[in-house]
Formats: structure tokens, C-alpha cells, sequence
């Protein structure tokens, strides 16, 4: 995984998987699939709400080591399967303020796919505290996860 820092507000980061995007697409908008690799190692998906539609909710649930617990949503803003999804992002017990705007982009070039996400923050200093988090960290181990779904018959 790559990850790039474009702009003062934006981080960007890249992974080929040996797939088809609309496998790849379908892995962030399925709930089965949600569930089965969203999260760094050690964390579980326990609930996946989607409702794919522009101005429709999304809700994720994570349990972690020793009980510990996360949850996220945030709303739809543009889906064209299967080569670019856009949500709004927050945690319930924030640990970065505000919310981020995330855009998926998915390019397929001979049963290759790129995914591209690019986090936008609402300003440098929240863009350079994720940076210092292991966000990226986590992000590279569940894309991990996920390539080992997408890997299944």
C-alpha cells in the first residue's frame, strides 16, 4: 500500500488487488463481505448497516481486543459501481475532530484492480494528526484482510 499526502488537507492511499472491481466495489458496499475483512488485525466487524443510495446511511460496529469496541458511519454521496464510491466518515468516540470525506476510486487493468482512497479532513492540523496515528497501519492490515476475501472461491 501506498500512501501520499497531495494537499495540506488530503491523504491518499493505494493498493492493487488481483481482482475485479466490481468485486472490489462490492466489498465495501456488501454487508457479508463488510464483515468478513473491514478492520486491522484483531478487529471485528459485529454489525454492517448499509444503505447504498446517495443520502443513504452507512454504520459500522468493531470489536477489538479485551472487549474494546468502535463504531463509524456517515452518509452516501456518490456511488457508480463499480468504479467510485464517496461517504462522509465519523467515529462515535472521535479520535481524530469532524468528519472526512472518503472517495474510492477503482481502475481495472487486465483482472487488476487499483483502489485509490482519499481521505479529505476538514483541515491541515486533523490531516497531520492521522497521519501520526496508526491509521495507515490499520488501513494496510485490513486491505490484507481483504485481499485474502477477495481470494476465495
Amino acid at each position: 500500500m501506498t500512501v501520499a499526502t497531495p494537499s495540506d488537507r488530503a491523504i491518499v492511499m493505494s493498493r492493487d488487488f488481483a481482482a475485479p472491481r466490481a468485486l472490489v466495489f462490492a466489498a465495501w458496499t456488501e454487508p457479508d463481505l463488510v464483515r468478513r475483512w473491514y478492520g486491522a488485525h484483531g478487529w471485528d466487524v459485529v454489525a454492517a448497516e448499509i444503505d447504498l443510495r446517495v443520502g443513504g446511511a452507512w454504520r459500522f460496529v468493531w470489536r477489538g481486543p479485551d472487549g474494546a469496541g468502535m463504531a463509524a458511519g456517515g452518509v452516501y454521496r456518490e456511488i457508480d459501481p463499480p468504479a467510485r464510491l464517496v461517504y462522509t466518515e465519523a467515529f462515535d468516540d472521535a479520535w481524530y475532530p469532524g468528519r472526512a470525506v472518503v472517495a474510492h476510486d477503482l481502475t481495472e487493468r487486465d483482472g487488476t484492480t487499483t483502489l485509490s482512497t482519499t481521505f479529505l479532513f476538514e483541515s491541515k492540523r486533523i490531516r497531520d494528526l492521522v497521519i501520526e496515528s496508526p491509521m495507515a497501519r490499520g488501513v494496510a492490515e485490513g486491505y490484507d484482510r481483504l485481499d485474502t476475501v477477495l481470494r476465495e472461491p
